[in-house]
């Protein structure tokens, strides 16, 4: 009698033990679900608006190039003066990696750990 008791406890356990399993399973797959979905909104927003301001850039740096070339006289040298600009951004930025790497490490690891 005691064995049978003893039996049917165990399996109450192992149905217990099963059931959290399962469930820690399923909500597993849904904060990972809830995560992906929140990284995949995210980068289309920034492919969408990223697209619309680069299409706006050239159209304001063509202006820009166009601009300072009747304004020279030359419009190669409104072109070299809108190139120039870029490249200087450019190293500007390379040179500020790190500081702009660290905010969008931290940013995003809340963001990915946060959530699990």
């Amino acid at each position: 009698m005691a064995f049978e008791e003893i039996k049917e406890q165990i399996n109450h356990v192992e149905e217990g033990v099963r059931s959290y399993v399962k469930n820690s399973l399923d909500i597993y797959k849904l904060q990972s679900f809830r995560s992906m979905m929140k990284g995949i909104n995210m980068a289309t927003k920034v492919l969408i608006i990223g697209g619309i301001a680069s299409i706006a850039l050239l159209f304001l740096s063509l202006s820009a190039a166009f601009w300072l070339g009747t304004m020279l006289g030359n419009t190669a040298e409104g072109f070299l003066i809108v190139g120039g600009f870029y490249v200087l951004t450019g190293i500007i930025l390379f040179m500020l990696r790190s500081k702009i790497e660290k905010p969008l490490l931290k940013k995003f690891s809340k963001f990915y750990f946060d959530e699990l």
